[in-house]
C-alpha cells in the first residue's frame, strides 16, 4: 500500500541563491527588504541553513540526497526543487511547467537518471509543454497530495491552473479537489503547501484563508470524510509557514514533522501538543531562505517515493 511519507528526500544544495525578482508579484511571503541584500550574502546565509537541516535531518535517520546546485544557468530558488519534480510509488516521474523564465532551468534530467541507478523509474509525465500556454502547475508547491487516498487538493492561483490539473488527474489517477485561498491582505495564496499539509491521519490547514464559506465546508469534509484530524491555523500562522510542513520518515520507522523555527514558534502550546501526538517535532532555522525565497521547510524537500531497483 501507497505510504503518505518516505525516508528518502531529495534537496539541492544552493550556489547562487537570491531573491527572485520574477517570482515576487505572486508571492506575497517574500519579503521585499532581502531584495536590498546582496546576492553573497544571501547565498552565504542560505547555505548555512541548507547544510544545517540537512545535516540534522541525516543524523535522525532521513535518507537525505543532495545534489548540488550548478553556476549557470542562473537559478535563485533551485533550493525548492518540489515545484519543478515530484517522484510517485508507481515509478512515475512528474515534469511540472513553471510560471517564472528563470525557474524553469532548474529542471535537470541528470538529477532524474542519476536516481535512476538506485530506484526504478518506469516513465516521466512530462506536463512542461503547459508554460507555452501560459498554464502553470508547480508540483507538490500547487498541490499537496494525500497520497494514500489518492486525492490532489489545490488552491487554484496564477501558478496553479485548472487545465493542467485536470491532465495530471487524468495520467496519474488522483482525484482533484480544488478550491481559493487568499491572505490577511486579499490577495491569493500562490501555493496550496502554504495552507495545508497532509499528514497519514493528521492535516494542517488555515480554513480562515478560504473566504467562500461552501469551499471552506466542503475542505473540512474533504478532509474529515479521508479520515484526517484537522489542526486547525491562522492567516498569521499561515504567514509564518505554519502550513509549510513535511511528514518524513526517519531510523526505525519513527516519524518526523519537518516545520521551520518561524513555523514552529508561531504554534499554540496546544497545537504543537496535538502535532506531537502524530509525529516528533523537527524545527529549523530558515529565515534567509524564507525571506528571500518565500518558501520554508516543506518546498525544500522532494520526497521520493520510487520503488528501489
Amino acid at each position: 500500500m501507497q505510504s503518505q511519507a518516505t525516508s528518502t528526500i531529495l534537496m539541492i544544495r544552493p550556489v547562487r541563491f537570491a531573491f527572485n525578482e520574477q517570482t515576487a508579484e505572486t508571492n506575497a511571503f517574500q519579503d521585499i527588504k532581502m531584495a536590498t541584500r546582496t546576492r553573497d550574502v544571501a547565498q552565504e546565509d542560505a547555505l548555512r541553513e541548507f547544510d544545517e537541516m540537512a545535516r540534522q535531518l541525516q543524523a535522525a535517520g532521513v535518507n537525505v540526497i543532495v545534489y548540488e546546485d550548478t553556476p549557470e544557468p542562473f537559478t535563485p530558488d533551485s533550493i525548492f526543487p518540489n515545484n519543478w519534480v515530484s517522484f510517485h510509488y508507481s515509478g512515475t516521474v512528474v515534469l511540472y511547467p513553471m510560471q517564472a523564465e528563470n525557474r524553469r532551468p532548474e529542471r535537470r534530467m541528470d538529477i532524474i537518471e542519476d536516481l535512476g541507478k538506485n530506484f526504478h523509474v518506469a516513465k516521466v509525465l512530462d506536463l512542461t509543454h503547459f508554460e507555452a500556454e501560459g498554464k502553470y502547475l508547480e508540483g507538490t508547491g500547487s498541490m499537496v497530495l494525500d497520497r494514500m487516498k489518492r486525492v490532489a487538493y489545490a488552491c487554484l492561483s496564477p501558478r496553479t491552473h485548472p487545465e493542467v490539473l485536470a491532465e495530471f488527474s487524468r495520467r496519474t489517477g488522483y482525484r482533484v479537489v480544488t478550491f481559493s485561498a487568499v491572505d490577511a491582505s486579499g490577495m491569493p495564496v500562490y501555493h496550496t503547501n502554504v495552507v495545508m499539509c497532509i499528514g497519514d491521519v493528521f492535516a494542517v490547514i488555515c480554513l480562515a484563508a478560504i473566504a467562500d464559506p461552501d469551499e471552506r465546508l466542503m475542505m473540512r469534509q474533504a478532509l474529515e470524510n479521508s479520515g484526517k484530524y484537522i489542526i486547525d491555523i491562522t492567516p498569521e500562522q499561515m504567514a509564518n509557514f505554519a502550513g509549510n510542513m513535511l511528514l518524513v520518515v526517519g531510523a526505525k520507522g519513527r516519524k518526523i514533522l519537518v516545520m521551520s523555527t518561524r513555523a514552529f514558534e508561531s504554534l499554540t502550546e496546544r497545537q504543537r501538543d496535538q502535532l506531537d501526538d502524530f509525529a516528533a517535532l523537527m524545527h529549523f532555522n530558515l529565515s534567509a531562505i524564507e525571506g528571500n525565497g518565500g518558501g520554508s521547510a516543506r518546498c525544500m524537500m522532494a520526497e521520493v517515493h520510487l520503488p528501489l531497483r
